[in-house]
């Protein structure tokens, strides 16, 4: 208890305030902050990536290039890409996805492909966007993610984790890791503290499906594409808010609500008691976090290179399963078929356009961008809904679904297309009132 007490103290300098006050808010300035320059008014995450972009000009297709042809060999020179089917299936994508950025950056091809809505498309409003956006986000995302203030807000919302969400309060850190972060360092954080005994098999099972979705620079990618930047505050929360409901009802049914409460080491370690004030816990864990923290410096770079690691990943896959689910979608009637079993909601919720709709919440599953090339020319309301589904539903087979299928949580393909299903419905249920009174 003494020791507890003098870690506790030694964490309060006027060090560890100042980081944790002055970095957090540079990290919420970047993310969250409008400011206009010129006539476009956005976060200042934005402005940067779009200077960035322009003084690139037609350089940033060879820097796409250039990490799409990285991202395609890793796999195999880091000798994983056999490690499992799923992860097979997808080191072979991220090599077509090679071959189409070939085709993309020197023009060449099969006529279909070069249609203003196929490869260029994908190039110029995805690839390009996304792989430098990403990077230069996680720079920024060491100001959010670094210095305590995730642990203040674990602690903040602590006392409603249980009752909401039936997740024990450490979950808080994993579920706003993944939306400043990303789903693959929620994930990391979910299995290692899952291992570690410290979530039960549910636990984990709902952290896993319900909190670990895309981070806000790749939600950017989708406001940018369907053009409600200038309702940047609004999406994210909305976003935030109905995704975070979603998760709060489909634990209470079939199949998380059957899941085991047991542990998978033979002794579980659930979280200590906090007890005294709120806010002075939060604080106290904040510092706490802060005091253990790396210079500014080694983090940014920690963070550039495993933005530039995860840039790696994605792009391959955008390039080859985005084009691959638009080609399905434009000259094959699989989404039409699927979207049919979204058709009746969007029809009862008389969303504008209710087809395309629930064709565009049918090729979620494939890749989350996917919905928005497919409405980027429909109703305001029909984009800020799809826009909200695409980061709601969570789970997509060009990332998501892979990263959990090979942690150690025992969740299954079935459980996993169930859940899909569940949080597409219960999104387009929660998203539509509120883009009616919005629009």
């Amino acid at each position: 208890m003494e020791k507890s007490v003098i870690q506790q103290q030694s964490s309060i300098t006027p060090l560890n305030l100042m980081k944790l006050v002055v970095y957090s808010a540079i990290g919420i300035f970047m993310f969250f902050i409008p400011i206009t320059i010129g006539e476009k008014t956005t976060i200042p995450l934005d402005h940067l990536v779009t200077y960035i972009t322009a003084a690139l000009g037609s350089s940033a297709k060879f820097y796409a290039l250039a990490v799409i042809i990285m991202g395609g060999l890793r796999p195999f020179i880091v000798k994983t890409w056999n490690k499992d089917a799923v992860t097979l299936v997808f080191s072979i994508f991220k090599l077509i996805g090679i071959g189409v950025a070939f085709m993309a950056v020197f023009n060449f091809g099969p006529a279909f492909m070069f249609e203003p809505d196929m490869v260029p498309f994908l190039l110029n409003k995805l690839v390009i966007p996304v792989g430098l956006i990403v990077p230069i986000g996680s720079v920024f995302l060491a100001f959010l993610v670094g210095y305590g203030l995730l642990e203040f807000i674990g602690v903040i919302v602590r006392p409603v984790m249980r009752p909401i969400w039936k997740t024990p309060g450490r979950s808080a850190v994993d579920a706003v890791a993944s939306f400043v972060g990303s789903y693959s360092i929620g994930l990391l954080i979910t299995n290692r503290v899952f291992k570690e005994g410290k979530y039960t098999i549910k636990e984990a099972s709902i952290i896993a499906t319900g909190f670990s979705t895309v981070s806000a620079t790749f939600m950017i990618i989708v406001a940018k594409t369907l053009g409600i930047m200038d309702y940047w505050n609004t999406y994210f929360w909305a976003t935030l808010v109905i995704t975070f409901i979603v998760t709060a009802i489909t634990v209470r049914i079939y199949p998380l609500n059957k899941k085991s409460d047991e542990y998978i080491t033979e002794v579980g370690d659930p979280e200590p008691e906090l007890h005294g004030n709120l806010v002075k816990n939060a604080v106290s864990e904040g510092l706490k976090a802060t005091s253990h923290s790396v210079p500014i410096g080694k983090n940014i770079v920690d963070n550039l290179k495993d933005g530039f690691i995860m840039a790696m990943g994605i792009l391959p896959t955008i390039l080859s399963v985005g084009l691959f689910g638009l080609i399905l979608a434009k000259y094959t009637p699989i989404f039409d078929i699927i979207g049919y079993i979204f058709y009746p909601f969007t029809w009862a919720l008389q969303i504008p356009e209710p087809m395309l709709a629930a064709k565009a919440s049918a090729l979620e599953i494939a890749e989350m961008f996917l919905p928005a090339l497919l409405v980027v020319d429909a109703p305001i309301i029909t984009k800020f809904i799809i826009a909200i589904v695409s980061v709601s539903s969570i789970l997509f087979f060009s990332a998501s679904i892979p990263c959990i299928l090979s942690t150690e949580i025992p969740l299954s393909l079935k459980d996993i297309l169930i859940i899909w299903f569940e949080r597409t419905v219960l999104t387009l249920i929660l998203a539509t009132p509120v883009a009616f009174l919005l629009f």
